[in-house]
């Protein structure tokens, strides 16, 4: 990951923006991703510790499905970023303001 050159300017240029967009987008995808993982670790811990009962385990496995789709679709959106840069040439997770 490059770092963006710190301006002293007072007001921010539009090219600041390229930088700033570049790395919000290089960290959303992987942490949407370790969220749903430590959210699918919760959710097995709260089914182990259900002890049985039908309302904590109904939780549990709600708690687990919504980790597991939140998986599925951060991986869905890598791959049709990764798919559209294939297919077109333009690599989505690049801002670029052109000169």
């Amino acid at each position: 990951m490059a770092v963006c050159p710190i301006t002293t300017s007072t007001a921010a240029p539009l090219s600041e923006l390229e930088c700033l967009m570049r790395n919000v987008f290089s960290i959303i995808i992987p942490f949407a991703g370790l969220a749903a993982f430590v959210v699918l670790i919760v959710g097995g811990f709260s089914y182990l510790t259900s002890a049985g009962d039908p309302k904590k385990v109904q939780q549990a496995q709600g708690t687990i499905t919504g980790a597991i789709i939140g998986i599925i679709v951060t991986l869905a959106v890598w791959f049709i970023f990764k798919l559209i840069k294939v297919i077109t040439g333009v690599d989505v997770l690049r801002f670029e303001i052109p000169s």
